[in-house]
């Protein structure tokens, strides 16, 4: 098995690498990674309807689907990943249990009593702290889970917190749990880096065959073009969701605005706009400029910046119309 610390933070490059790795080699890999800030969204999700898009934009967090399923989750530097990818055959199974039982058993010379639970998820005391998810390659599995370390529970709650009653769609829905550190119940303290040790030592003392790798140039090159294929994309990120529908009310000074949208594979497939506002121009010009675009905030700012609002919309701004579409 080898035994990868990949001491990157860029979430675009982290999870491309999971994806190079699984298609790449052929030895079984146990992998320790870090995000800075990002929501990365389970790959059968619709992101807009995970996020809070206004604390994303405001804070700087990527957002990056994953190759597995499940739901959506907050990463930082305060959380560490863990990554199982091993051949298995023909009788290649979704099977929690064993991928985080080595986790689990980490957590106990701690002298803390962490347990699996429910679907995929560790605890302690009843709040998760590890969520888990699959993905099945030909005769492969990778297996992922999160260990909250000491993340700032508050962003979780924040970058997470969204409206969902905003999106019709047949996207898999994350479930909120309690969540909680593993620091909070260390009997004394334990850096983040003594914590990765203990889990790099735990896996060799388990698995004889292990030898530590480094990606070579040839593999971060291979990995980086993925992130400029794939993972830093639209259409992987956002475009890939399923087809929904959006629907939304506003109050602004100029009146009241009520939006409904059609997308599909990311692209603005239709939308009305509806209210008790004042305008010039006939608002279903404004909604064909709107038309067969990405339901991308930036994109969506672009497409208007050069047209005269007021002709559309009296006493309404720019910001507040693009505020109402998300």
């Amino acid at each position: 098995m080898l035994c990868i610390y990949n001491k990157s933070i860029n979430p675009y490059f982290n999870l491309a690498s999971e994806e190079y790795v699984l298609k790449n080699f052929t030895e079984d890999c146990f992998m320790l990674w870090q995000n800075a800030s990002s929501v990365i969204v389970g790959k059968h999700q619709n992101t807009l309807s995970e996020i809070n898009p206004e604390f994303v934009k405001k804070n700087n967090i990527a957002v990056v689907r994953r190759l597995s399923g499940g739901g959506a989750v907050f990463h930082d530097l305060g959380n560490l990943n863990f990554t199982f990818i091993t051949n298995a055959g023909e009788n290649k199974k979704i099977d929690f249990i064993k991928f985080t039982s080595p986790i689990i058993e980490v957590l106990q010379k701690l002298s803390i009593e962490a347990y699996f639970s429910g679907r995929n998820d560790i605890l302690i005391d009843g709040k998760k702290i590890s969520g888990n998810a699959e993905h099945l390659y030909k005769n492969k599995v990778l297996h992922h889970g999160t260990l909250l370390f000491s993340s700032v529970i508050s962003d979780i709650s924040q970058a997470l917190n969204v409206n969902n009653n905003k999106y019709i769609d047949k996207s898999v829905k994350s479930v909120s749990s309690r969540v909680t550190n593993i620091c909070e119940h260390l009997k004394k303290p334990l850096s983040i880096n003594e914590f990765i040790e203990m889990i790099f030592s735990h896996i060799n003392n388990n698995h004889k065959e292990c030898r530590n790798y480094d990606f070579n140039k040839n593999d971060i090159q291979k990995i980086n073009e993925l992130v400029e294929k794939k993972y830093s994309t639209f259409d992987w990120n956002y475009g890939y969701s399923p087809k929904y529908n959006f629907s939304k009310s506003i109050h602004t000074q100029g009146g009241n605005l009520d939006f409904f949208i059609n997308v599909d594979k990311g692209i603005i497939t239709n939308i009305k706009i509806f209210g008790d506002f004042f305008n010039k121009h006939d608002i279903t010009e404004l909604e064909k400029l709107l038309t067969d675009i990405p339901h991308n905030e930036d994109i969506i700012s672009k497409k208007i910046e050069n047209i005269d609002f007021s002709d559309y919309f009296v006493n309404i701004s720019k910001e507040e119309f693009v505020k109402g579409m998300f």
